[in-house]
């Protein structure tokens, strides 16, 4: 015990530090956009010395991607209980709190949004896999998830011969085929996430607001349409 404490309480104040770095820069990022991410100004405000901060994330690039992964799986799992909310059987309350959820957390959160979504960060090169990457996938399978229970209503809507698997990346197949997809189900899994992204990032880059008065409103009625379209009852 006496030998194990000093190591955990160190990886314990690291993880803390670690976790205040990202903290500090998603508060620069909300103040002044993503642009302003700087391991050097995040270690000036925290007091530490640039050295010391390259400790912990060896350039901005690794720190984004930090981020990223980050706000990839909380944005994951407040869809996740949103859905979780309603039965399974109900696809059609499920598709619309995993849309309004999904708006809500844009608008409250349009920094985080852009970090995803938004123009790439000046010279910053995503590294190939990690957890930023599956973060991403994480969130991928969770709408092909919502599809899977839906299919069974929407098939009877949808064109079934209008796709095949090499029209998708390989990965992405995989994980449809994994929840029980055919392509057209796949395909239909990215053509919601579109709809619901839309109206979403006009709204977040304020290209809805010299039209409408209400986007919560138009944004319902889109969804209530999406349901509809799809056969979904309920």
């Amino acid at each position: 015990m006496g030998v194990d404490a000093p190591t955990s309480r160190r990886a314990r104040i690291r993880a803390e530090t670690a976790h205040e770095i990202k903290a500090v820069a998603l508060k620069h990022m909300a103040a002044n956009g993503t642009a302003s991410i700087s391991l050097r100004a995040i270690a000036r405000d925290m007091g530490m010395t640039a050295g010391a901060i390259y400790s912990y994330y060896d350039n901005r690039d690794v720190l984004i991607s930090a981020l990223i992964a980050d706000v990839y799986t909380a944005l994951a799992e407040e869809l996740k209980v949103a859905r979780g909310e309603l039965p399974v059987d109900d696809a059609a309350g499920r598709v619309r709190a995993h849309g309004t959820a999904y708006r809500q957390w844009a608008i409250s959160r349009p920094e985080e949004f852009r970090l995803l979504y938004g123009d790439p960060e000046p010279d910053y090169t995503p590294p190939p896999g990690g957890a930023a990457a599956e973060a991403e996938r994480n969130l991928c399978a969770a709408l092909l998830e919502l599809v899977a229970a839906a299919w069974p209503q929407a098939a009877t809507t949808i064109a079934l011969d209008e796709y095949d698997w090499s029209d998708f990346d390989t990965e992405f197949a995989d994980r449809a085929r994994e929840v029980g997809l055919i392509p057209a189900a796949a395909a239909l899994s990215l053509r919601i996430w579109g709809r619901m992204h839309g109206l979403v990032a006009l709204e977040v880059y304020g290209h809805l607001s010299p039209q409408v008065t209400d986007p919560a409103k138009l944004y319902r009625t889109e969804m209530g349409e999406l349901t509809r379209s799809l056969g979904l009852t309920g």
